[in-house]
């Protein structure tokens, strides 16, 4: 029977996560002799891989998993490096308004469940159909911060003293954020049947809407709002801690996005047949699903309004994401939008893949903070 994981399920999944290792090769016995041939690069696959052990890094073939690893590596960080004090001080007081922190509380209720939701998604459904070591690597590495994102709202609602229960259940309680979060678990749900196989066509099919989902959408689409909303707030010196741990996952999810995009482009080329027409239409029609859903979000994020933002300009900028991420992957543009949050460009630049910002971590400190130069 298929199994189906209620959402509370799905979330909670990553408390206690147990991964299945695939079966141990069987040697490859002629004439009463262990077969030790060694593994050329150009026999791996990114998917359905049979002929090559998954646990072979060496020799790497798909260089680019190897060099966001390193990449991924490079950018340690942990929440409790950043001083909260000014935060605290600033949340205590009456210098933000209501709408303010309106805007504060739903994007850290959005991203709380949000990054567990791909956080679950990478071990209980990626990571067991990616057939090749060097992208395993990186989705490990990538867990790894999924982790520390997730902490580092525990440690925000922990240092101003929010109410765990608000902001933890917003995806039970706030619709905007609910039917965000549905649209991905969804996803999970079906690679979670038991009787999934990336080996049919169908399978495989499914597996690729799945990266497109998570990867393309979740962590390229609806990150990207509540990556202006708070950043915003860190450009006019307010919440500044908090503005500080959010340009740290932008510069983690900028990692996380390329190396999706190199990983569906990849299964793309190695596996043609799946990119038909249809398909490719029905991942369009789910990009504009998405984008409508984020600008919902959007909107509920900021009924009245705050200063230089409104719901409306997030049209505008959730559907020029929503065009450079389809060009990314062989896709039409749909929208031919402007980004009006040229400030952004300053902090962001979405046509690069690396060089996200223009300073880089130099120096890690366990004690304190990152030192930037």
């Amino acid at each position: 029977m298929p199994t189906s994981l209620s959402d509370t399920q799905l979330l909670n999944a990553g408390d206690t996560m147990v991964v299945s290792s695939p079966p141990a090769a069987v040697p490859d016995l002629h004439d009463g002799q262990v077969d030790t041939s060694r593994i050329d690069a150009d026999s791996k696959r990114l998917i359905n891989c049979a002929q090559v052990d998954v646990n072979q890094l060496m020799p790497i073939k798909y260089k680019w998993a190897w060099e966001h690893y390193l990449n991924g590596c490079a950018n340690h960080w942990m929440p409790t490096e950043v001083p909260m004090t000014k935060d605290i001080e600033t949340w205590r007081s009456d210098k933000l308004t209501p709408d303010e922190r309106l805007v504060i509380m739903r994007n850290l209720g959005f991203f709380s469940t949000a990054e567990s939701l791909v956080g679950n998604n990478l071990v209980l459904a990626i990571f067991k159909h990616v057939t090749n070591a060097e992208c395993r690597q990186y989705l490990l590495r990538q867990a790894f911060e999924e982790a520390i994102h997730t902490h580092t709202f525990l440690y925000v609602v922990e240092s101003l003293g929010l109410s765990e229960g608000e902001v933890f259940n917003m995806y039970h309680e706030i619709p905007s954020i609910a039917a965000k979060d549905q649209f991905e678990m969804d996803l999970t749900t079906e690679i979670m049947d038991e009787e999934f196989s990336t080996e049919t066509f169908e399978g495989a099919q499914a597996f690729l809407k799945n990266l497109i989902g998570y990867y393309l959408i979740m962590e390229g689409i609806f990150f990207y709002s509540g990556f202006v909303m708070v950043l915003s707030f860190h450009n006019r010196n307010l919440m500044t801690g908090i503005g500080e741990q959010f340009q740290y996952i932008l510069r983690d999810e900028t990692i996380h996005l390329n190396f999706g995009i190199d990983l569906i482009n990849g299964i793309k080329h190695e596996n043609p047949e799946l990119w038909s027409d249809e398909f490719q239409q029905q991942m369009l029609d789910r990009i504009k699903q998405a984008v409508e859903l984020e600008i919902a979000y959007a909107q509920d994020c900021l009924p009245r309004g705050i200063l230089g933002l409104n719901g409306d300009m997030f049209r505008d900028y959730v559907q020029h994401v929503a065009d450079r991420r389809c060009e990314r992957i062989g896709l039409p543009k749909q929208y031919d939008s402007k980004n009006p949050f040229p400030w952004m460009s300053e902090t962001m630049d979405l046509s690069k893949e690396k060089n996200f910002f223009e300073t880089r971590v130099t120096e890690y400190q366990a004690a304190s903070a990152l030192n930037w130069d």
